[in-house]
């Protein structure tokens, strides 16, 4: 028994390599590339759409630097990313595993299966609702258009809502009222789901607000930020993004 929990806890486990940055940020450098590539293909249509999060956060950039904000942002976003898995490299000093990144997508294909039936499941009993999983249509988007704004979702989503949001919000509650960590965490990930279940109705293409979506998103957001923190960016990043991709495939 012993044996078998410091195989799993090991550092190079699959459990604690997959969560570590030189695994994780470059399992989810394919999804950014695809979105990118698609946001780029796309903006020459009549309609030039990309996922909020992404707007949000280029904004921030286009605020300090004028036309040169995207173009920061994206230099910020991936040289901070390769320079995070450089040095984790560095320091475990052993080449990366092919099959890692497998376990990793076979990890992710199989939460994303499970997350609509887990947390459809969860929100029908909250609410009594069987309309859960009825969520608002697309509306008049094309299918690629759908796609990108699903790819971009599992990046820019969790990038914002997960990592800098509650992150955020939990070093304010430890700074302002003296939180506990522990107390700190819970707080900022229960506001984070509700900001992320809110964020889904803003803005021309936004969804009409109903109760069980709203319930629906918010679980879904406590899933994504338990899911975070147990299995790092890269998967929850997948697996969020594969959901709403079988979604649109299924549609």
């Amino acid at each position: 028994m012993t044996d078998r929990f410091a195989t799993f806890s090991a550092p190079n486990s699959y459990w604690q390599a997959s969560r570590a940055p030189r695994y994780s940020l470059l399992f989810a450098l394919p999804l950014l590339a695809f979105y990118q590539i698609l946001a780029v293909l796309l903006s020459t249509g009549p309609r030039s759409i990309r996922n909020g999060a992404d707007v949000i956060l280029q904004g921030l950039f286009v605020a300090v630097a004028g036309r040169w904000g995207p173009l920061l942002f994206m230099i910020c976003l991936i040289g901070g990313g390769l320079w995070l898995v450089a040095r984790d490299i560095r320091a475990h000093g052993s080449r990366l595993r092919g099959r890692v990144f497998l376990g990793m997508l076979g990890e992710s294909l199989a939460l994303a299966l499970a997350f609509g039936i887990v947390v459809g499941g969860i929100t029908s009993g909250v609410i009594g609702l069987l309309q859960t999983l009825a969520l608002a249509s697309p509306g008049d988007l094309t299918w690629w258009t759908r796609l990108m704004v699903s790819l971009g979702a599992g990046i820019y989503e969790e990038l914002l809502f997960r990592v800098l949001l509650v992150t955020a919000l939990a070093a304010t509650a430890r700074a302002l009222f003296g939180w506990t960590p522990v107390a700190a965490g819970v707080a900022a990930t229960v506001l984070g789901a509700a900001i992320f279940s809110a964020f889904h109705y803003l803005g021309p293409y936004g969804d009409r607000l109903q109760v069980y979506s709203f319930v629906f998103r918010m679980i879904a957001g406590l899933f994504f930020s338990a899911l975070y923190l147990l299995r790092g960016f890269g998967i929850t990043a997948w697996t969020h993004a594969l959901y709403d991709v079988s979604l649109l495939i299924l549609s």
